[in-house]
């Protein structure tokens, strides 16, 4: 068993008390604290680690890591001062289960939208190859053959979550890890003791201004995923930067590869590995994927163009591997869903159901053009904004939904300690300023519930009803209350409340 002294190694920190006292575990969160824990105060948005140093004592912590003294700090056997405890987590967590990023391959996937699609293409291709994976994500975990969805509501967990998962596909026999990196992610140190040998970035649009404060900010964030491959200490895997030729956002990382290779691609673009010919239908997204003079067609399950440009990045990691084409296509074309995107809801309606977790206007404006395609009839959404996160583009998602929606219904999405009906309201200024009219073009109905029954209500023959913003999340955050919620058994129960079979 480590002691203090041990897993503190790789920091400045100022020790008092007894630095060789063993450590058996190690806690950010004081309930999960237990005999022999080192306990790690972090600073959050709500609250202070360092106001629950007496509790993660009372249920036997024997050290404590802090960037200040307190009276609690004197209750502790050992305590230890850092500057910073965040980064001081992934340092003390990674030298705890061993550093175990050494022991399999490292891919990273940020950008605004479209990472979990793309972790999820890259697993696929890379198990059809014969690799042993896993993954991180925002809505499953897989450990070799151990995978299951779960709701964290945190894309990427904390550095010392990463590190335990990381410590089990080691342990399990990984080959290559893939882990969604938001730009949350990669400034708070989550991901800091991670050897990425391998980053892909999809896209860089607006969000999380709320939390970066500017757009220069936020991709300045996303630069770190770069960075990590760049400075990579020598391993025997290959690394590459995949970026997307298309977007703005993703071309402005290429600064910071250094002599990284980068590989770019893009629909219809002038990258080494590139898509042309797409063609969606209610069937899959068909297109032809060229690289190197090798051209070969495309029949995805997935739905929807964007899942061109999520292909074309995953089958660049493929790519870089050394893969055949023929076998990354063949992984590629075997993932049949990814929970919570574009999914169809089926009782027998003679309307079309989607649920979809789109909730930047870069992702209303690709799905609410594709709803148009494939709709007969009108167009209605549904959607919210969450609270606590960037307010700017609240009015731009209402903007976007009036300009391509022929019905738009305005809900809460997760308002945490915000008025709910005020981020309502903020959306509507978006959609009065292209022109639409309370009553006529849109409705805003605090109570989701409510609002999908109204919106399915209103629904016709040939309609498509768009259900946007909470896709495979499990619940409704209203203050600190996780509410239950699935937005695909609340679409169902509405359905068959109207009459329908499901």
């Amino acid at each position: 068993m480590p002691s203090l002294r041990d897993v503190l190694q790789d920091l400045p920190a100022d020790i008092r008390g007894d630095a060789e006292v063993s450590i058996s575990a190690i806690a950010y969160d004081s309930r999960r604290a237990q005999p022999g824990s080192l306990f790690v105060a972090l600073r959050g948005q709500h609250t202070d680690g360092h106001r629950y140093l007496r509790d993660a004592r009372e249920r036997g912590a024997v050290a404590a890591l802090v960037e200040e003294w307190t009276d609690d700090t004197e209750m502790y056997p050992a305590v230890a001062r850092v500057p910073d405890t965040r980064a001081a987590l992934s340092a003390v967590s990674a030298r705890f289960y061993g550093f175990p990023g050494r022991s399999l391959g490292l891919i990273g996937v940020t950008g605004t939208d479209g990472k979990t699609s793309t972790t999820f293409l890259i697993d696929s291709l890379l198990r059809a190859n014969g690799f042993r994976t896993g993954l991180i994500g925002t809505v499953a975990i897989r450990v070799g053959e151990d995978y299951h969805e779960h709701d964290f509501r945190q894309t990427t967990p904390e550095a010392l979550e990463v590190q335990q998962l990381l410590a089990a596909m080691r342990d399990a026999g990984v080959d290559w890890a893939v882990v969604e990196a938001t730009s949350h992610g990669l400034v708070l140190h989550r991901v800091d003791h991670c050897p990425f040998d391998i980053a892909v970035v999809t896209n860089i649009t607006q969000e999380h201004l709320d939390f970066h404060g500017t757009i220069e900010a936020y991709r300045r964030a996303k630069a770190r995923l770069v960075e990590f491959v760049r400075d990579r200490e020598d391993r025997p895997y290959p690394r590459r930067i995949v970026l997307n030729a298309r977007d703005e956002g993703a071309r402005s990382l290429a600064a910071f590869a250094g002599d990284v290779p980068i590989l770019w691609y893009g629909v219809d673009a002038p990258a080494a590995l590139r898509a042309t010919d797409v063609a969606v239908s209610t069937a899959g997204t068909r297109f032809v994927l060229e690289y190197q003079e090798q051209v070969i067609p495309v029949h995805l399950q997935l739905i929807g163009e964007w899942n061109v440009d999520n292909a074309l990045a995953a089958a660049g990691v493929g790519i870089a591997l050394g893969l055949p084409l023929d076998g990354i296509v063949r992984g590629l074309e075997q993932l049949a869903s990814v929970p919570g995107r574009f999914t169809p809801v089926d009782c027998g309606q003679p309307f079309t159901v989607i649920v979809d977790y789109a909730h930047t206007p870069e992702a209303f404006q690709r799905v609410l053009p594709l709803a148009r395609r494939i709709a007969h009839g009108r167009v209605i959404a549904v959607f919210g904004s969450a609270g606590e996160r960037d307010r700017i583009k609240r009015r731009l998602q209402g903007a976007i939904a009036a300009r391509l929606a022929d019905f738009v219904i305005v809900t809460s999405e997760d308002p945490r300690h915000e008025d709910p009906h005020r981020i309502l309201e903020e959306i509507a200024e978006g959609i009065r300023t292209a022109g639409g009219r309370a009553g006529r073009s849109f409705l805003c109905i605090e109570d989701r519930a409510l609002a999908i029954r109204e919106a399915l209500r209103r629904a016709e023959p040939g309609d498509v009803v768009l259900l946007l913003g909470k896709g495979h999340e499990r619940c409704i955050i209203y203050g600190d209350e996780r509410r239950p919620w699935n937005e695909l058994e609340e679409a169902r129960r509405a359905l068959t409340e109207l009459g329908y079979r499901c």
